[in-house]
């Protein structure tokens, strides 16, 4: 399904149906702050195994974020951050930065890396925050399969490349070329590990 929705005031209704297609164990490609990306739900194993498999690799090699709506939940998914790191997380988000942080036993196994770490993300866009914000937990995040091409970022492209694929395209606008910037936060000096669309000055 190709399912339009305002990136500035989303429709309830249609934020409401790609939730519970996500609780249903449904994979959805959807709009950030930067590039569209695959996701679902992170409490839904056959749904990350899937988008292991559109990516054609094992889910914990597969750089896996977290889309959160705010920092609220921080601690339910990280272990203990220090103060200093919790304002520099403050001041850059939302925004077009992936911070890697420790995981906390509440993460799913399949999800965490060979670090034990996630990747968390809370995009400046309205559509990815108002669906994590109705399904009232995180949702899991992957680039698209491949390199970052032109046809990425255009929903009605991407809905004939994936239509068989996955359960449903939000089409959100034109999308951008340049991922989020990520930083790895598990060691000082905190680490850029990929520039990205965000600027960092720590």
């Amino acid at each position: 399904m190709l399912l339009h929705i305002h990136p500035d005031n989303p429709n309830i209704r249609h934020i409401k149906t790609v939730v519970e297609c996500l609780l249903d164990g449904g994979v959805i490609i959807y709009p950030t702050d930067t590039i569209y990306g695959l996701g679902c739900d992170i409490f839904q194993h056959k749904a990350t195994e899937k988008i292991a498999r559109i990516k054609n690799i094992e889910p914990t090699k597969a750089q896996l974020s977290f889309i959160c709506y705010d920092l609220s939940n921080l601690s339910n998914y990280t272990k203990s951050i220090s103060t200093s790191l919790y304002r520099i997380l403050k001041s850059y988000l939302p925004g077009p930065y992936t911070f890697i942080l420790p995981a906390s036993k509440e993460v799913p196994k399949i999800l965490k890396s060979k670090k034990n770490t996630i990747g968390l993300r809370i995009p400046d866009n309205n559509i990815a925050r108002t669906i994590v914000h109705e399904l009232q937990h995180p949702l899991l995040s992957a680039s698209l399969p491949g390199e970052m091409i032109e046809e990425y970022t255009d929903p009605e492209l991407i809905y004939e490349n994936f239509k068989g694929i996955v359960d449903i395209v939000i089409d959100g606008g034109i999308g951008g070329m340049t991922p989020s910037t990520v930083i790895d936060c598990t060691n000082e000096p905190y680490e850029i590990i990929r520039q990205g669309a965000g600027e960092w000055s720590e």
